[in-house]
C-alpha cells in the first residue's frame, strides 16, 4: 500500500511540475524565443566521480537528461533547432577501453532514439548527425545513418548530434567541398567556352565574381556549456560569432528546466542587441 501511495504521490508531483513548467513557458513565449540552442554536455565524468558511479553510468544519466528533459523542454518552448556536442574527435585520445565503451553506449542510445515509441518520434523530431562519421566504429556509423533515414519524415524540430566532430575539421571539409564544387563548375564552363559557346561575364544575371564560397546562416542563438567552463572547445566556432554563451556551474546530468528558463530570459534581455549585430554582419 505504501508503494502505491508513493507512486501516486510521484505522479502527482510530476503533473504539478509539468503544469507549472507549461505556465512559465507560456509566459516566456510572449517574448522572442531562440530558434536554435546548442549544448556542450560537459561535466559528465566529474558527475560520475562525484556520485561514485560505475563506468558508463554517468553518460547514461547524461543521455537521459538530453532525451527525457532537454528535448522535451525545448520542444515545449518552441525551439526549432537543437544541437548537442556528443563526441569530439579529441575524445578518441582517451583510454581505448573507454572509447570502446562510449562507442557501444552511443550505438545503443542511437537505436533507442529511432524506436516507434521514442520521444523523438512522438514529438516529430528529425535527427541529423554532424561530424567526420567515418571515424566512428562501423556499428555506430550505421546506427547514425539508420537514425537519419528513419526520422527524415519528421519536421517539427531538428536534433543535430555532433559526433566525431571538431569545428576546425568541419571548416576544413566545408572549404574543401566548396572548392571542389566550384572548380567543377569552372571546368564545365571552360569546356563549354572551348566549344565556341561563349559565356559572358554575367550568366543568368549573376556576376562571374560572385563569392565562390558562401556561408550558410545556421548560427545558434545560444550555446550552453555546463560545468561553468567558458571555452567553446572547438565547437561551432564558425557559427558562434553573434550568439550568447551561457555557462551554468551545474554539471550536465544536473541540468533542469530552470536553467533553460534563465538562458531564455537572458536571450530576451539581449534580443534587440543581438538582432542588430546580426544585421550588421
Amino acid at each position: 500500500m505504501e508503494g502505491v501511495n508513493g507512486k501516486a504521490s510521484g505522479h502527482l508531483f510530476e503533473n504539478i511540475n509539468s503544469f507549472v513548467r507549461q505556465c512559465i513557458f507560456t509566459v516566456l513565449n510572449v517574448g522572442p524565443v531562440p530558434s536554435h540552442i546548442a549544448f556542450v554536455m560537459d561535466g559528465i565524468r566529474i558527475y560520475s566521480k562525484k556520485q561514485n558511479l560505475l563506468d558508463g553510468d554517468g553518460h547514461r544519466a547524461g543521455f537521459s537528461v538530453l532525451i527525457i528533459n532537454m528535448l522535451r523542454y525545448c520542444y515545449e518552448l518552441g525551439v526549432k533547432y537543437i544541437t548537442v556536442y556528443a563526441f569530439s574527435i579529441d575524445n578518441f585520445k582517451r583510454r581505448p577501453e573507454e572509447v570502446v565503451s562510449l562507442m557501444k553506449l552511443m550505438q545503443d542510445k542511437i537505436d533507442e532514439l529511432t524506436k516507434e515509441e521514442s520521444i523523438v518520434n512522438s514529438l516529430g523530431i528529425r535527427i541529423y548527425f554532424k561530424g567526420n562519421l567515418k571515424l566512428l566504429s562501423d556499428p555506430v556509423r550505421l546506427a547514425a545513418e539508420r537514425a537519419m533515414v528513419k526520422t527524415a519524415g519528421n519536421s517539427r524540430a531538428v536534433l543535430s548530434i555532433c559526433a566525431a566532430y571538431t569545428s576546425t575539421d568541419e571548416i576544413v571539409h566545408a572549404v574543401q567541398e566548396s572548392c571542389e564544387e566550384k572548380w567543377d563548375e569552372i571546368r564545365k564552363r571552360d569546356s563549354i567556352n572551348a566549344g565556341g559557346n561563349f559565356i559572358g561575364p554575367k550568366e543568368n544575371g549573376k556576376d562571374k565574381d560572385e563569392h565562390l564560397i558562401g556561408v550558410t546562416n545556421v548560427d545558434p542563438d545560444i550555446i550552453r556549456r555546463t560545468s561553468g567552463a567558458t571555452r567553446l572547445t572547438n565547437f561551432l566556432l564558425w557559427q558562434s560569432a553573434h550568439c550568447l554563451l551561457y555557462s551554468p556551474t551545474a554539471l550536465w546530468p544536473e541540468i533542469g528546466s530552470r536553467h533553460l528558463v534563465w538562458i531564455v530570459l537572458d536571450f530576451q534581455r539581449n534580443y534587440l542587441y543581438l538582432k542588430e549585430k546580426k544585421k550588421q554582419a
